[in-house]
């Protein structure tokens, strides 16, 4: 059930109108906005949704009991692309062979956590909170990084932004929340109803209300209605020219590379394709769901180079976790542990494979074992590429990894 403070979010975003901005969004008034500049650092995460299937994606091709556990799933030997001596990678990843041979694609192997969860909705909290399996948190570690980087009243939503129609728990601070849209103009568009301007008025009547909901309510209307306004005039500035691929992903893809490019003030921006929880019929599924991720990661690593940007970011993609080692009677695979993740940019320390090929004869109840706590890739990202404190972000100490 969705508590108070999440309605009442919600509400402001569903609501927002134009009106007379309190004074600690007064920033946004000024005629020259506030603009990233060549250098400062750009995360970009996507999130494979329902638990990708991490054999079939980094294929040990070389190893005999991946094809004995998987006789119809299994990958042939002949069709996966050669990345490695042991391992390649689908079929339908070309953009990452490529990628990979430019030397701007890290892979890591068996990363997941201790005592793992196989419920979709608590293996992806655990992630999304950066938590321990036994803890529940309320906030998001991107969220914990929004309001690590504010200072008082901090009028930057979209300072962490999500492209999609709702906020994921990652992005949900304790004193500011990132900012959710499909797409940016008609955040804009809807801010400008005559119906919202009137409760907008109200609202603003009423910037100081006494009551801590409805303050809390006055003031994400006007950081909604702000953010919607600076987006709709950066993307001005900068319109793509590639042909994405017209699914929802590759639109997504497209948003993101235009703030980037038009040099919107975003540090860290949040994306997901679902599908991937493949327990049946498999194999044609998640070869589509393969291909809709490396067309569009193809334009859009071509677009953020054409901008000039693509030393500066860096792109994770991860999934809640992997699938089981071996296929089920319904040409699938069931929830599994571990898996692998991707990372990507123009300035990767170590490029390449990060670690040896899951070990199939070492598992826990038919399921990967973790060599890599996901928080280690965490902290890296949080430490050395956005240059802020880890451990105040993630609550603990979590050793560095060297691929930046």
């Amino acid at each position: 059930m969705m508590n108070r403070r999440d309605f009442l979010q919600k509400s402001a975003f569903a609501t927002a109108g134009t009106m007379l901005i309190p004074s600690f969004l007064k920033a946004f008034e000024q005629s020259t906005l506030p603009t990233q500049s060549a250098g400062e650092k750009i995360l970009v995460i996507i999130q494979l949704s329902g638990g990708n299937d991490g054999l079939n994606t980094v294929v040990p091709f070389k190893n005999e009991i991946y094809y004995q556990k998987r006789p119809r799933l299994a990958i042939p030997a002949s069709e996966v692309l050669r990345i490695h001596p042991e391992q390649g990678l689908h079929p339908a990843l070309t953009s990452l062979q490529k990628l990979y041979a430019q030397g701007q694609l890290t892979i890591l192997n068996q990363v997941g956590y201790p005592n793992p969860d196989r419920s979709h909705f608590r293996s992806m909290d655990i992630w999304q909170t950066a938590s321990e399996s036994h803890e529940y948190l309320s906030t998001g570690w991107l969220g914990r990084y929004l309001d690590a980087s504010c200072a008082g009243d901090c009028p930057i939503a979209h300072k962490v932004m999500e492209i999609d129609d709702t906020l994921s728990l990652a992005l949900k601070g304790q004193k500011i929340k990132g900012l959710a849209t499909t797409q940016t103009e008609k955040l804009f568009q809807a801010t400008q109803n005559n119906h919202i301007q009137r409760i907008a008025q109200l609202a603003s009547a009423h910037a100081d209300h006494p009551h801590e909901d409805v303050a809390y309510l006055y003031k994400t209307l006007a950081e909604t209605v702000s953010s919607a306004q600076y987006l709709h005039t950066k993307t001005k500035t900068y319109q793509n020219t590639l042909a994405y691929p017209a699914h929802e992903f590759g639109q997504q893809l497209k948003t993101i590379a235009q703030l980037i490019n038009a040099g919107a003030e975003t540090s860290v921006y949040y994306t997901s394709l679902s599908g991937f929880d493949t327990h049946v019929n498999q194999k044609n599924i998640h070869e589509k769901l393969l291909k809709i991720y490396s067309e569009s990661i193809e334009v859009f690593v071509q677009d953020i180079q054409k901008g000039g940007r693509w030393q500066d970011t860096v792109v994770m993609t991860f999934s809640e976790f992997g699938r089981r080692v071996a296929q089920n009677a319904g040409g699938g695979t069931d929830h599994g542990t571990a898996n692998n993740v991707f990372l990507m940019g123009g300035k990767l320390k170590k490029a390449g494979i990060w670690n040896e090929a899951p070990t199939l004869t070492d598992l826990e109840d038919g399921d990967l074992k973790y060599k890599i706590d996901f928080r280690n890739i965490y902290a890296t990202l949080l430490k050395k590429h956005l240059k802020t404190e880890d451990k105040t972000i993630l609550g603990k100490d979590f050793q560095t990894l060297d691929f930046l």
